[in-house]
């Protein structure tokens, strides 16, 4: 209780100090998984919804794979990257291992697969009826395919909202290929778990509690968005 207590105490100092090498993490964090998720989005929803709307012959092996991916232990994700991004791996040359660009990598792999399964999911519960109306008013493609996502918005945004909390909690994947390098690629999970093995408690809880309240607030804006969609 003591360590909880000094670690309230603590993230509070943290926080109002502008303590700047915990604000270079937490800058950190939100930079990795923020260019992470944006990434995935862009790829996941579109993906995502084309094969929600299709009928093709391969989707069938196309959605296990995407669920077997959503279930991905993100250490095997870490250590994939890790030997492509090797000096002997075939990307290299782009040296990007231990650094934030790998950092990034690792987390689109294991974010993608929850966005464009779920975006996949909501697209196929929306009626389609809808679908059938839409053409028969002269629509495009495109128009039907963005009525359709239109439709399924809720489903979309807890989709992005489940790959931002896998992400910006993961550790085992970015301390593989990120190597934890203070003022580098240490990052709020990484940095929890060295606090914790050097037994430094108190600062490993007020780290822990800054990333609580950092998914929270990026949840609670996540809802408020969702509930702006269901007004309108």
């Amino acid at each position: 209780m003591n360590d909880l207590t000094r670690g309230l105490v603590q993230a509070a100092e943290l926080i109002l100090s502008g303590d700047p090498g915990l604000w270079q993490i937490i800058l950190l964090s939100l930079r990795v998984s923020g260019v992470a998720l944006v990434i995935s989005t862009l790829l996941g929803v579109p993906i995502g919804a084309a094969l929600g709307l299709s009928r093709v012959r391969a989707r069938g092996l196309i959605t296990a794979l995407l669920y077997t991916g959503m279930g991905l232990p993100p250490v095997v994700v870490g250590l994939f990257v890790y030997l492509m991004l090797s000096r002997s791996g075939p990307f290299g040359v782009l040296d990007w291992l231990f650094a934030p660009s790998a950092m990034v990598t690792a987390q689109v792999i294991i974010a993608f697969p929850l966005v464009s399964g779920l975006t996949m999911t909501a697209v196929q519960s929306v009626d389609p009826a809808l679908r059938l109306q839409v053409r028969s008013l002269g629509a495009t493609r495109i128009q039907e395919v963005w009525t359709v996502l239109s439709e399924a918005r809720i489903g979309v945004v807890v989709a992005i909202v489940a790959a931002f909390g896998s992400i910006i909690s993961e550790v085992g994947a970015v301390m593989l290929v990120g190597g934890n390098i203070e003022g580098k690629t240490r990052v709020l999970t990484t940095a929890i778990v060295l606090n914790t093995r050097t037994g430094e408690f108190s600062l490993a809880i007020a780290l822990g509690i800054i990333l609580l309240a950092l998914a929270f607030v990026a949840n609670a804006a996540m809802l408020q968005l969702q509930g702006m969609s269901n007004v309108e």
